[in-house]
């Protein structure tokens, strides 16, 4: 993937918000098991952005609403809710955060709120929306399989170092 850092159109988008104590806030929490929350925002926020790009959809709101997509400050493993399940809850307490933090687009604030679609009911209104969905999936997926496959591949390493010494 291409260093997110150094494309100046995607810093120009999110540049701020990466600056802000509430976005760096994110990296003091683990999202999923191997990655910070802060360094799955920006997975998906980056991914969803290039993508965006390709189909000549909103890349600005796309990269803006990805990033701030998992704006909450809780242990998700942890906290429960009376009124509904972390999947249902947390784009909301997101959206209030999001727009305390920033102005929203009605298109960012239905990217942020729609994005658990498939564990929630209500489908996203936009492609940019389901660009973010399902790119959230995805990264979710890769950064929890990574380390296995990493380790898988050293044991693959080690047992062709140990035949080879043998």
């Amino acid at each position: 993937m291409k260093n997110w850092h150094s494309d100046t159109e995607y810093m120009h988008y999110v540049g701020e918000l990466l600056e802000t104590n509430e976005v760096q806030a994110l990296g003091d929490f683990v999202q999923h098991y191997h990655s910070t929350r802060l360094e799955h925002s920006i997975n998906v926020s980056y991914t969803s952005y290039k993508i965006a790009k390709k189909l000549n959809a909103n890349a600005r709101a796309t990269a803006r609403a990805g990033l701030l997509h998992d704006l909450f400050f809780y242990d998700w493993r942890e906290t429960k809710f009376e009124s509904g399940s972390h999947a249902y809850m947390h784009p909301r307490i997101a959206l209030k955060n999001a727009e305390q933090l920033t102005e929203l687009s009605d298109l960012e604030r239905d990217i942020i709120l729609k994005h658990m679609w498939g564990a929630t009911i209500a489908p996203p209104k936009y492609k940019e929306s389901y660009i973010v969905t399902m790119v959230d999936k995805y990264c979710a997926i890769k950064e929890v399989l990574l380390p296995i496959k990493l380790r898988f591949q050293n044991r693959k390493w080690l047992r062709k170092k140990e035949l080879k010494s043998a």
